[in-house]
């Protein structure tokens, strides 16, 4: 038996996606594979607590969902077709002494629910229940949507990965980059919902941060020899690393040059940086490590006074040339002003007045805003806070801009 102080939960998080994989790999229909897969998972959660948990957990998983999988096919129509098909994928199922390594299958699956016949939110929906092991309530959770809701679109996503013809396999080598690309964008958006939650009371979202490290690290594993995987992880690791300084105990917002920097994760901070060290000047440079970069000058300065912002601006001139957009831009506007000036950062800023992103963010008015107070316009500075505070659904980013705007408003008395 497996040590029994070891959650059960925990451990069927980290087998459910190995189980899906492995049974999508056999007999495919990821839809019925999945509702399998969540018999097995219930039948292990009603048994293993008063039973303990099996020798070898995964077989046992797999034993009881492939059972539930050829029960469900001889209880439909076509029984006798299904029950041809199923046994013959069973005579070339493994014994449970003799399982194959399934990393293979668990970063196929991943590379699934990333299929570019499915919109971004699909993709991001599909990886958390396939691969995150959420349930559709979580889920829906992360999204702000009725559950009922969530479950048509993760449903309309299985049907559009089905009828688009996709094979369970990795895809082939020509396609494989681009793919790839996809899966660390689907985890960057995973990770950025948490650490930043869009709405909701909440700053953080830790089941999401916690998902997408975790998910990350998985495809680390698997990808070993992948500059921008170790990347991405590195950026989640060192930028997770100051959550807990983030917000007072009231919840509301601390911005980064206020934080307690004693209260950062010194080990989490450690392991980024010797990720980041193991990969810049190994691999081709790419957006997630000169990410991860920037973070690293952040996390590495004993104080906000300390930072080095030359250098991250020369990041930032960096990843504009490689993976140029407005987010960048914003960023290399922060980065040029703490150089250069506020004056400097709202030229940077102009550029974007007839880009349509940053007219709809209201990150753009609040950085703007920022800089406008560092350079004595307050009458601007407070209007756009107010204007940017109404464009979040973020509590606690509201009451922090409005936060802003009110000290002005009682400067200008």
């Amino acid at each position: 038996m497996i040590e029994a102080n070891e959650p059960v939960e925990d451990l069927l998080r980290d087998l459910a996606p190995q189980i899906l994989a492995a049974l999508a790999r056999q007999y495919g229909q990821l839809d019925a594979c999945e509702d399998a897969t969540q018999e097995a998972l219930l039948a292990a959660l009603t048994q293993w607590p008063n039973d303990g948990v099996p020798n070898q957990p995964r077989a046992w998983l797999r034993t009881v969902a492939r059972r539930s999988l050829v029960d469900h096919w001889r209880s439909e129509s076509a029984r006798r077709q299904r029950e041809v098909r199923a046994a013959g994928a069973e005579r070339v199922f493994p014994a449970a002494d003799d399982e194959p390594a399934d990393g293979d299958d668990t970063l196929t699956l991943l590379f699934m629910c990333c299929h570019p016949a499915l919109s971004s939110t699909a993709q991001v929906a599909l990886t958390l229940r396939a691969v995150g092991g959420l349930t559709t309530k979580e889920i829906a959770g992360a999204f702000l949507v009725p559950e009922a809701t969530m479950a048509k679109r993760i449903t309309r996503a299985k049907q559009a990965i089905a009828q688009s013809g996709a094979t369970f396999e990795l895809p082939p080598a020509q396609e494989l980059a681009a793919r790839q690309e996809v899966v660390l964008s689907v985890l960057y958006l995973i990770f950025n919902e948490g650490y930043t939650a869009s709405s909701g009371a909440q700053l953080h979202r830790v089941d999401l941060t916690s998902e997408a490290i975790r998910l990350a690290r998985l495809v680390r594993r698997l990808l070993p020899a992948d500059g921008e995987v170790a990347g991405l992880l590195a950026l989640m690791l060192l930028t997770d690393a100051r959550r807990a300084a983030r917000t007072t105990a009231d919840g509301s917002l601390v911005p980064l040059e206020e934080q307690d920097r004693s209260r950062w994760d010194s080990v989490a901070i450690q392991e980024g940086l010797a990720l980041l060290a193991e990969t810049l000047g190994r691999f081709p440079v790419g957006q997630y490590q000169l990410q991860a970069a920037v973070a690293a000058v952040h996390d590495e300065a004993a104080t906000a006074g300390a930072t080095d912002w030359p250098q991250i601006s020369a990041l930032y001139d960096t990843l504009e040339r490689i993976a140029p957009g407005p987010m960048v831009t914003l960023s290399r506007a922060v980065a040029l002003s703490n150089v250069h000036g506020p004056r400097a950062g709202l030229a940077l800023l102009g550029t974007l007045d007839a880009d349509d992103l940053a007219a709809r963010s209201h990150r753009f008015d609040a950085v703007r805003a920022h800089l406008l107070e560092q350079a004595g316009d307050s009458r601007r500075a407070r209007d756009l806070y107010l204007r940017a505070a109404k464009a979040t659904a973020s509590l606690p980013e509201q009451r922090y801009l409005q936060l802003r705007a009110s000290r002005l408003a009682h400067d200008q008395r």
